[in-house]
C-alpha cells in the first residue's frame, strides 16, 4: 500500500477540493466520505469507491471495515496523521476517507409513490437528517430541489448512510414536477405555518402524495405552493411560529406512512 505523508500531494489536494466544492463535485461526478462507518456503508451499498485512505492506527481499529472497502478493489494508500486533519472535516477524525463516483440520480417518480419534496434546504445538516427519517419510516423517495447537495459532507455524515440508498430525485423545476404529478393522479401538497391550512392528521393520505418542505428562513416559494392541490400544516400548541425544517420533514413523513 502506497504512503503518502505529503498534505500537498495530488490526490491528497484533489480530495479536499471535493469534500469543499458542490461545483466540483458536480463537474466531476465523485464525492467525499470521511469517516469508517460510512466508508464501509458505500462499499455495501454498492457506491463505486475510488480511492481509500486510512492511517496506521485506523488500519488497526477499524480492520473489519476497511476490508469491506479494500474488497472493493479500490487504490489504496496509508496516510499519515498530519494528512488525515487536512482531509478532515471533523475535530477527531477516524483516519478513514474514500473518493467515491456518484450514483446516478434519478429525475423520474413513481406516481404510485410517496415522496417528501425538498426546496431549497441550505443547512446540510437539516438535509442529511431528511435523508435518514425519510428512509427509517419508508418513503418512496425524496425529491430534491435547489439549495445544499446530498453530498455535502455535512449532509452525507448527518444522513448516517441513508442517502446512499434512499432513491433520490433531483429537479431544477419543482413546479412543473407537481403540475406533472398532480396530472398523473397524485396529490402534492405544500407545508406551510399557517392557520388556514389544512391539518396534516385529517388529510386523506392515500395513494401517490408528495408533500413539499420549503427553506429554513423563507418557506416554500410561492411558485411552489400555488402549484400544489392544497396547503397543509402542522399543529403547533407552543409559542414558536414554526417547526425546523428537519424535524417538520419527519413529521410529515410520519404522517405519509402512518
Amino acid at each position: 500500500m502506497e504512503r503518502i505523508t505529503a498534505r500537498t500531494n495530488d490526490k491528497i489536494k484533489y480530495a479536499v477540493r471535493l469534500g469543499e466544492s458542490a461545483s466540483f463535485r458536480r463537474q466531476s461526478g465523485e464525492f467525499f466520505l470521511e469517516g469508517a462507518r460510512l466508508c464501509f456503508d458505500a462499499a455495501k451499498t454498492g457506491i463505486e469507491i475510488k480511492q481509500a485512505f486510512f492511517t496506521p492506527s485506523a488500519l488497526e481499529k477499524y480492520s473489519a471495515y476497511i476490508g469491506e472497502i479494500v474488497s472493493t478493489g479500490c487504490a489504496c494508500f496509508e496516510i499519515s496523521v498530519d494528512v488525515a486533519k487536512k482531509l478532515s472535516d471533523t475535530e477527531n477524525p477516524q483516519g478513514v476517507f474514500c473518493v467515491c463516483g456518484k450514483r446516478n440520480l434519478s429525475s423520474q417518480i413513481d406516481y404510485s409513490g410517496k415522496y417528501l419534496a425538498l426546496e431549497n434546504l441550505q443547512d446540510p445538516s437539516n438535509l442529511g437528517a431528511v435523508c435518514r427519517s425519510a428512509e427509517a419510516l419508508g418513503l418512496d423517495g425524496l425529491i430534491v430541489s435547489g439549495g445544499c447537495d446530498v453530498y455535502n459532507p455535512k449532509a452525507l455524515r448527518a444522513a448516517m448512510g441513508s442517502s446512499m440508498r434512499i432513491p433520490i430525485v433531483e429537479s431544477d423545476d419543482l413546479t412543473s414536477l407537481l403540475k406533472d404529478a398532480s396530472s398523473n393522479g397524485m396529490k402534492t401538497y405544500a407545508s406551510v405555518p399557517r392557520s388556514d391550512a389544512e391539518d396534516i392528521r385529517k388529510v386523506n393520505l392515500d395513494g401517490g402524495v408528495i408533500i413539499c418542505v420549503g427553506n429554513e428562513g423563507s418557506g416554500l416559494s410561492q411558485a411552489a405552493i400555488d402549484a400544489c392541490d392544497a396547503a397543509v400544516t402542522i399543529p403547533m400548541l407552543g409559542r414558536a411560529e414554526s417547526f425546523n425544517a428537519s424535524a417538520a420533514a419527519a413529521i410529515l413523513a410520519w404522517e405519509l406512512m402512518r
